[in-house]
C-alpha cells in the first residue's frame, strides 16, 4: 500500500492540472461523473494516505489502496482497472485499481489534519496524547493507526521501530517517555528521508530493517513475525530492539 510519501509525489504529478476546467471524465467508479465537466480543480489536499480532489461543488477522494497507480497524460492500464479518468482539454490523469468516492465538501472540515506526519499541521503534543490514552497498544499497531500516524504504512514502521531500537510488540504503556518522544520524532523525520529516497529513486538502498534477513548492526538473523491487531509483517532485531512489556 503506497504510504504518505508516494501520496505526496503523486500530489507534485498533479499539481499542473490545478486551477484548469475538466472537459471530459470516465472511469467505472460508482458515480455520476458527468457533472464534472465544466468543474475546475481547485485544490489539491493530502491526508495521509488519501489524496482529495476540491472542485468548484465537489470533491473526490481517491485511495490506492494495496495495488492502486496512476498514470498523466497517458493511459498505462486496461478499461477494466481504470476508476477514474479526467481530461483538461488536451492534458489528461488517469487512476487505476483505487477507491474513488465523492465526498461532501463539508467533510474536509472534519479531518485531522493535524495526525498527518508529513504536515505542515502535525502536532507532536496531540500524538503524545493519543498514545499515552492508549497503554494496552502495541507500538506497531499505534505506527499503522492513521488515526494517530495518518501516512505512516509497513515499511515507515519496521524502519522507526529499529531506528530507535524498539521491537514491535511493545506495549506503548510501558516504553518510557523517552522513547514515545523518538518514536513521534522518527515517524516524521524517516517520512521525509523516505520521501527524498523515493523521488531519487533509491528507497530500498536505504532500508535497515524492512525485509532484512540479518541485522545491519550486529549481523544476528532478524525476526519476521506478523504482530499486532493488523497482522503486518514485522522485521526487527531481537538484540538491538528493546521489547517493552
Amino acid at each position: 500500500m503506497p504510504e504518505g510519501p508516494t501520496i505526496l509525489l503523486m500530489k507534485e504529478s498533479l499539481q499542473p492540472f490545478k486551477g484548469k476546467t475538466v472537459t471530459e471524465a470516465g472511469g467505472d467508479a460508482k458515480f455520476d461523473k458527468e457533472p464534472l465537466t465544466g468543474q475546475t480543480l481547485k485544490d489539491i489536499k493530502t491526508f495521509g494516505k488519501q489524496t482529495y480532489l476540491v472542485f468548484d461543488s465537489m470533491v473526490i477522494r481517491i485511495h490506492l489502496l494495496m495495488f492502486g497507480s496512476f498514470s498523466v497524460e497517458e493511459q498505462i492500464r486496461p478499461d477494466t482497472r481504470l476508476r477514474l479518468s479526467l481530461f483538461f482539454g488536451k492534458d489528461s490523469v488517469y487512476f487505476y485499481t483505487c477507491s474513488v468516492k465523492l465526498v461532501d465538501p463539508e467533510f474536509l472540515d472534519t479531518i485531522d489534519w493535524e495526525a498527518d506526519v508529513m504536515s505542515d499541521a502535525w502536532n507532536p503534543a496531540s500524538t503524545k496524547k493519543k498514545l499515552k490514552s492508549n497503554p494496552d497498544m502495541m507500538v506497531c499497531d499505534a505506527l499503522m493507526d492513521q488515526d494517530i500516524f495518518s501516512g505512516v504504512g509497513n515499511i515507515i514502521k519496521n524502519e522507526v521501530l529499529f531506528r530507535i531500537g524498539v521491537q514491535p510488540e511493545s506495549l506503548l504503556g510501558k516504553m518510557p517517555d523517552k522513547k514515545l518522544k523518538e518514536l513521534i520524532e522518527e515517524a516524521r523525520n524517516y517520512s521525509f528521508d523516505f520521501l527524498r529516497w523515493k523521488r531519487d529513486s533509491v528507497l530500498k538502498q536505504h532500508w535497515l530493517a524492512h525485509t532484512k534477513k540479518t541485522c545491519p548492526k550486529c549481523g544476528e538473523k532478524m525476526v519476521n513475525k506478523q504482530t499486532g491487531v493488523g497482522k503486518r509483517r514485522s522485521f526487527y532485531c531481537e538484540k538491538d530492539q528493546k521489547l517493552y512489556h
